[in-house]
């Protein structure tokens, strides 16, 4: 069969390597893909918003099955289009996708459905917004409505910081359109974990657990960013938590749906915060996480395209997804500046030498070719994913071959997973 992925960063890289090893598949295609996808899957230079002729691109050469990665196609409605010309995806609809596309939406609805979550205000008016924030106390949490790319929320410590935030996103319009409205929400305390689950709709099938690190610098400092590394599992995650997150977050969102006449078919993505061993949602992504899925993916020992079209045609009870026991570790390389201002265009090396490492594959996030050689495209360059025993092992192989990989202006987090190998028993 042959198969389309959505998108061209480390997330979709990742997709295609674990699709190439399917029994199932012929043929890859990725648009628009990037110098490492095209290694393995023919690239199409088409806009991931390009619906019509994404569709074409389908028709004309015969796809079985199309599976989306990022989530501004998934929140523009790429499922209800594809489904609508009789195509087979892996995404949720448009109205499914509102639990990430709007923060006040995905709030609101976990109010209406008694999912746990921090206490929030919406605000429309900056006035009103700053004075709000300057009566309450620090820490808080600033979130544009909207998508960012990962990067619209900010974690205020202080008042003044927390007005800052405000302006950039209601006055400068840093994010866009997202700004329009934004939550301010109380600063929960504890460890974060992702937990992402497979569903049709009916039958839910969780992940093994993983682990993002958000900030850019070391120990969880400097700004947000689309994610710096990961790792799974993540011992947070026990089996008890599991069984609680199933019943308090998952069932009741895709129940919740339900009862609100929308069915959500693909994977759902809950951030968590857990204390006391108890979780409440940071957020709902309506996709794989990046970079949460090269780890995951990296465990996962079912063959994705059965999961997929179990998904689609609405079976998904009848699969049975396995993983494997091996920790996995994904280290991201990003551009110099990220996540503010980067260049482009700089010289990649080494990946080759990296690749060679033991337990190791290097996914491409933000390259591309030039004058036959890799170069940077985007702020997050690489994803070096390792697997191993245990976390030590796959996070020892991962940083190994890093040291491999040279280019100018490259940054990346030196602590990846610590927080699992330094973890107590309880938080």
């Amino acid at each position: 069969m042959k198969v389309l992925v959505i998108g061209g960063g480390g997330r979709e890289h990742a997709i295609v390597w674990k699709l190439a090893q399917s029994r199932h598949v012929d043929k890859i295609y990725c648009a628009p893909g990037n110098a490492g996808i095209a290694e393995t899957a023919e690239c199409i230079d088409i806009s991931i918003g390009d619906f019509d002729e994404l569709i074409n691109l389908v028709r004309y050469e015969w796809i079985d099955l199309t599976i989306v990665g990022p989530e501004a196609p998934i929140s523009m409605g790429i499922a209800d289009a594809f489904e609508r010309g009789g195509r087979k995806i892996l995404a949720p609809s448009k109205a499914a996708a509102q639990l990430e596309a709007s923060k006040v939406f995905s709030k609101e609805f976990m109010r209406r459905h008694r999912i746990p979550t921090a206490e929030y205000k919406v605000f429309s008016s900056y006035l009103h917004a700053e004075d709000y924030v300057r009566m309450k106390d620090s820490p808080i949490v600033i979130k544009a409505d909207g998508l960012a790319a990962g990067k619209g929320v900010i974690v205020a410590a202080t008042t003044d910081e927390a007005v800052d935030a405000l302006k950039r996103i209601m006055k400068e319009k840093e994010f866009g359109d997202a700004g329009n409205r934004v939550i301010v929400e109380e600063c929960l305390q504890g460890e974060e974990a992702s937990f992402m689950v497979f569903t049709d709709g009916s039958t839910i099938v969780p992940m093994v657990s993983s682990q993002d690190h958000k900030q850019v610098f070391d120990h969880d400092k400097g700004p947000n960013t689309g994610g710096m590394g990961a790792y799974s599992p993540a011992p947070v995650i026990t089996e008890k938590l599991e069984s609680l997150v199933m019943e308090k977050i998952m069932w009741p969102a895709i129940n919740g749906l339900r009862e609100e006449r929308t069915k959500y078919k693909g994977v759902l993505y809950a951030g968590l915060m857990i204390k006391d061993g108890k979780p409440s949602v940071l957020e709902f992504n309506c996709r794989l996480g990046d970079p949460e899925t090269q780890p995951v993916f990296a465990r996962l020992d079912t063959d994705f395209v059965d999961i997929a079209l179990a998904i689609a045609d609405e079976r998904l009870s009848d699969i049975k997804v396995e993983w494997k026991k091996d920790a996995a570790v994904c280290v991201v390389l990003a551009s110099g500046g990220y996540p503010g201002k980067y260049e482009k265009g700089k010289v990649i090396r080494g990946v080759e030498k990296a690749n060679s490492v033991d337990d190791v594959f290097v996914f491409h996030a933000g390259t591309e070719f030039d004058d036959g050689g890799i170069v940077t495209s985007g702020g997050r360059v690489l994803g070096v994913t390792a697997t191993g025993k245990n976390i030590k092992a796959a996070k020892d192989q991962a940083y190994k071959a890093v040291g491999e990989i040279q280019f100018e202006g490259m940054h990346y987090r030196k602590d990846i997973a610590d927080r699992a190998l330094n973890r107590k028993n309880e938080i």
